[in-house]
């Protein structure tokens, strides 16, 4: 699946200071019809008060951008480490071109326009500083989806390219697309160190709230393309969405996933019922007030709102007890 260009970006925002990178230019060489509006910096767009992230995801603008400040944070308490040390994450980007309405993104930011960051060599100046006395496990694709926007911005390749020559470093590129063409093409050479990870959810929590993703159907077909191109691959089934029905429905996932996929050969499996921070949620519930999986009464516990004790501990305990009978112990990671 590649980005909607023609669907989307019909107008793009560049700073000034940016306008004759390469990146920048090469860009708005794949936007020819785009309108293409300078700014002084991404915020003076981005952060604009009273945006509607709604009627944005119906028509994103891009922004292009310089990160001066650091892009490289420690990873957060919500999000699942694998066991690693040294565990950050990376935003290159800000924003996904998928509109998924449980998204913790649509709390975090102000505005549902898509940022990117052309500078990605001081990004990879500021992560070899890191590299130089330690091991280090980042996630690339948290605040985007890098693998969507790969014919826009070729971030994909360029982060194997700079992880294949540097051996401290282990990175996930997580996605939702549907995208086949990359892992079989021999410019993407796989590595060892570089895991693909795959959220993969039920057809009915896909098609009523992860909006313009892959089918779940077309993630599995890739992920198993990515596998036989040499790719780690990682399953995420996180997060699991609470619905009637949903006993049948996670069912029928974990059955068609290993229908197709043998789980000895997958890197590992990921499990989790949504989590979310209190003010992401607060934000969300206010933006869209007519969403099922928003305005869930969640419980609060320690700022983090979640699905009341008995629920989440069915679904998980579930999805578990099923991924189990594929997947060696293991290689099986539970959010706790």
């Amino acid at each position: 699946m590649k980005t909607e260009n023609n669907k989307m970006f019909s107008h793009v925002y560049v700073e000034r200071g940016i306008m004759e990178h390469p990146r920048t230019k090469r860009i708005l060489e794949k936007l020819p019809d785009a309108k293409i509006i300078q700014i002084d910096h991404y915020k003076d767009v981005f952060c604009r008060k009273k945006q509607s992230i709604t009627a944005q995801n119906r028509a994103k603008a891009l922004i292009l951008a310089e990160n001066k400040n650091g892009c490289i944070y420690e990873g957060a308490p919500v999000c699942q480490s694998f066991g690693n040390d040294n565990f950050y994450y990376c935003s290159c980007m800000m924003n996904c071109v998928f509109d998924c309405e449980y998204c913790y993104l649509k709390g975090m930011y102000p505005s549902g326009n898509l940022v990117v960051f052309v500078n990605l060599e001081d990004i990879f100046d500021e992560l070899l500083s890191l590299l130089s006395d330690r091991k280090i496990y980042l996630c690339v694709s948290y605040d985007a989806d890098l693998v969507a926007c790969e014919s826009l911005c070729g971030f994909v390749k360029d982060w194997i390219d700079f992880t294949a020559e540097h051996e401290n470093l282990t990175i996930e590129i997580r996605t939702k697309s549907g995208r086949c063409d990359l892992w079989r093409d021999s410019e993407y050479r796989a590595c060892d160190r570089v895991i693909i990870a795959y959220t993969i959810s039920p057809q009915k929590i896909a098609a009523e709230y992860e909006h313009h993703a892959a089918t779940p159907s077309e993630r599995i077909k890739v992920a198993k393309a990515a596998m036989e191109c040499g790719f780690p691959v990682r399953l995420c089934f996180d997060p699991m969405i609470y619905c009637p029905g949903w006993k049948d429905a996670y069912k029928s996932l974990v059955d068609d996933v290993f229908s197709q996929i043998d789980g000895t050969k997958l890197w590992d499996v990921s499990v989790g019922s949504f989590r979310i921070s209190q003010d992401y949620l607060k934000k969300m519930r206010k933006d869209m007030p007519q969403s099922a999986v928003v305005n869930f009464p969640y419980e609060n516990v320690n700022g983090y709102y979640q699905y009341p004790e008995n629920i989440r501990v069915e679904m998980e305990e579930f999805m578990l007890s099923g991924i189990s009978k594929y997947v060696p112990q293991e290689k099986i990671f539970r959010w706790k």
